[in-house]
């Protein structure tokens, strides 16, 4: 009887320093994405804060997480690319389209009907890996820019209440 194909599998040197390439340029291409998204978003702010309204600020919020999207696609890009490039997926014919789709499961640890070829296994699992890492990353961003949005609507309506309601002034 033949042992499982499986326990023929051992994980290569060139397969981890691919891994370790394609995570350092995962974490350096969102290493420059979130700082210019950061950036981007004040200067919104900035020529919003003249007329501050709840869909001036909504905007801003919706635009730079319209941004930090773009920055994850560009990343499974980089992913899907190799897969391509090497002939990684586990399908004679794999197109450019066909990996892109697998990275991008992948990536969102979803999953995908489509396997990486033995040879490349260990990158199913890393690319998983890179998407936690740069979705968590994200997810602070997108928090931090969520608060201060909210920071800026509860001020709007406090000025509203001020302006219907004025505090009376001590009386001495």
């Amino acid at each position: 009887m033949n042992p499982p194909l499986d326990a023929t599998y051992v994980t290569s040197l060139e397969e981890m320093c691919w891994a370790g390439i394609l995570m350092a340029i995962t974490m350096a291409m969102h290493g420059v994405g979130m700082p210019l998204i950061l950036h981007a978003n004040a200067v919104l702010k900035q020529r919003f804060e003249r007329y501050p309204s709840f869909v001036a600020g909504m905007s801003v919020l919706v635009i730079s997480s319209w941004m930090i999207i773009v920055v994850h696609l560009l990343e499974v890009f980089c992913w899907a690319s190799f897969f391509y490039w090497m002939g990684a997926l586990a399908l004679p014919n794999a197109t450019a389209s066909t990996c892109y789709y697998f990275a991008l499961m992948d990536f969102t640890t979803l999953g995908s009907i489509y396997t990486l070829s033995l040879r490349w296994r260990l990158l199913a699992g890393m690319i998983a890996v890179a998407g936690l890492l740069t979705f968590a990353w994200s997810t602070g961003v997108l928090f931090a820019l969520a608060r201060d949005f909210q920071d800026q609507q509860l001020q709007l309506l406090n000025q509203r209440r001020d302006k219907r309601h004025p505090k009376a002034p001590p009386q001495n």
